[in-house]
């Protein structure tokens, strides 16, 4: 215990993943603790919290809080650390370094040394909210990004939102988990759903406890935020649950101590010196196999393996889907879960098939509600999502605005209903495309507008098969103008830039005649004419037609 603090306690408080309502983690806070304690003292302290977690048993991994002037000026503070949960039986992989307060620059380099360092003997490092500059997180490589609460205090305003999309997006790409700390209330719990963060931390969620909680209830959230639609084709990294590994040369007896002890553990990994998973047992065929007649003197004293399966691997960046496809497609229905692995084949966590039939499930769900009820194309949150699936993905991709010419004089002169059955017409025009284009996705916005993204490959071909058909109402001819905005990757920072871009080249289209095309491309301010007519006036503007 440390001398210099009197009387510490520790609390225990988890982190929980949104998607899924599961505690993937447990934070051991020390109470009392100050922020500019020595970095002596703030081992000790954190020994302390090792230690103590040590007389609650739990196979979550364990977040560790070390100053960062501790990790970038002591290294043998660091090894003594690493002592003390070798001593307890905690392996690295076990066990996130949660790394948080103010450093002076010059120790920067220091600090990202030991955290390579602590990287390589198979810790993950956090960062724990604070004042650390953007220099630091770009350079230090670390695998959680946990918010300050100060960050999530103001949500859900525009700033506040605008601020943790961005960052959001920053994680996605690097593959950085993102953890909310600090979360109170509904409303901020609705913002951070809304922007895809993962992880949440907060009294609101599960306050700090004097034991481990294993289980939390977001029960009581539920009717606030069923509205909030599941991303399309979420990351199978969203329902991600710690594994419990054990070696691959555990015993039968081992892994039903682990079953029986712990009721909320689905399945054990069984993995070599290296984690990399080489067998997973499934709870009930285990449980099954070891309890019934002469089951334990059969296998109690035997490697576990012999129960087991060849584990379903996907990797991190997989999707939901991917997953569901991976574990059913077999000549053999299979509901085991499925072990999630990083680049080294290194077991990362499992997901349960509940979890994904159940998220599925629920996109589906606010997918129809969210379908115009004219042309059951998806609306704008939909468009929305995928564009900035694209984004992330640093994809090349073409957005299309599509509306009909002239649509309120069609409504005047033949009726609403006349409008209507054209408005299907362009829908199923639009829908016919996107079957047989499959990188094609499509919307209906409202009213007359329609919005597309499509692979730059299939560009034209979408762009014929809309354009090339014959609109009529009441045997009178009625044109389209197509927008179009052909984004590389890292031209576009989100879905909002898109439609600011796309504007302008709309109302150029709008001022050909006939059926009109135009293109651009994000920084240029060369547009090229594809179709349509172009007034006198206006042909110094623009590129010469290429066909109408």
């Amino acid at each position: 215990m440390p001398a210099s603090l009197e009387n510490p306690r520790c609390a225990f408080q988890p982190l929980v993943n949104l998607n899924t309502g599961g505690v993937v983690a447990i934070e051991v806070l020390v109470q009392a603790a100050p922020d500019d304690r020595p970095a002596e003292l703030d081992v000790d302290l954190a020994v302390f919290a090792v230690r103590a977690s040590a007389e609650h048993e739990t196979l979550l991994p364990l977040h560790i809080n070390l100053l960062a002037r501790t990790v970038a000026t002591c290294p043998a503070g660091v090894e003594r650390l690493h002592h003390a949960l070798c001593e307890l039986g905690r392996r690295p992989h076990e066990v996130v370094i949660e790394v948080g307060g103010q450093l002076r620059e010059s120790d920067y380099g220091e600090l990202l040394d030991e955290l390579r360092r602590l990287r390589a003997a198979g810790y993950r490092i956090a960062w724990d909210g604070g004042d650390v500059s953007l220099a630091l997180l770009l350079a230090a490589e670390v695998d959680i990004v946990k918010l300050d609460p100060r960050a999530v205090a103001g949500l859900p305003d525009e700033r506040g939102l605008a601020f943790m999309e961005a960052l959001a997006l920053f994680c996605r790409r690097t593959r950085t988990t993102l953890a909310a700390t600090g979360v109170h209330t509904k409303a901020q719990l609705n913002a951070l759903r809304s922007t895809r963060i993962q992880l949440v931390q907060g009294d609101l969620v599960a306050p700090p406890a004097w034991r481990p909680t294993t289980q939390v209830s977001l029960a009581a959230e539920a009717s606030d935020v069923a509205e909030l639609p599941i991303a399309a084709g979420p990351m199978v990294t969203e329902f991600l649950h710690p594994a419990t590994m054990l070696s691959v040369e555990a015993t039968a007896d081992e892994v039903r101590s682990v079953l029986v002890n712990r009721p909320e553990v689905t399945s054990v990994v069984l993995v070599d010196e290296l984690y990399c998973p080489q067998w997973s047992i499934d709870r009930n065929r285990f449980l099954l196999a070891v309890t019934g007649p002469y089951g334990h003197a059969l296998h109690a004293k035997r490697h576990a393996s012999r129960l087991a399966d060849q584990p379903v691997l996907v990797a991190t960046n997989s999707t939901a889907m991917d997953a569901l496809h991976l574990s059913l497609g077999g000549a053999e229905r299979r509901y085991d879960d499925v072990v999630v692995v990083d680049n080294g084949l290194r077991c990362m966590g499992i997901v349960r098939l509940s979890d994904l039939f159940r998220g599925l499930a629920e996109m589906k769900v606010e997918e129809a509600a969210a379908l115009s009820p004219l042309t059951r194309l998806p609306g704008s949150d939909a468009v929305a999502r995928e564009v900035g699936r694209r984004i992330a993905a640093e994809q090349v991709f073409a957005m299309c605005w599509l509306d009909v010419d002239g649509f309120k004089a069609v409504n005047d002169s033949a009726g609403f209903a006349a409008g209507d059955d054209l408005i299907r017409l362009v829908g199923r025009r639009l829908a016919d495309s996107a079957a047989a284009l499959r990188s094609t996705y499509v919307g209906h916005v409202g009213g007359d507008d329609f919005l597309a993204v499509v692979d730059v490959d299939d560009l034209v071909a979408f762009a014929r098969a809309v354009l090339d058909g014959h609109y009529q109402v009441e045997g009178r001819a009625v044109t389209v103008s197509l927008a179009t905005l052909v984004c590389a990757g890292g031209t576009v920072p989100s879905y909002r830039e898109v439609s600011r871009l796309l504007a302008p080249l709309k109302r150029q289209a709008k001022a050909l005649s006939g059926s009109s095309w135009v293109l651009g491309r994000p920084g240029s301010d060369r547009v090229d004419v594809l179709r349509g007519t172009v007034a006198q006036q206006r042909r110094s503007n623009a590129s010469a037609p290429t066909g109408r």
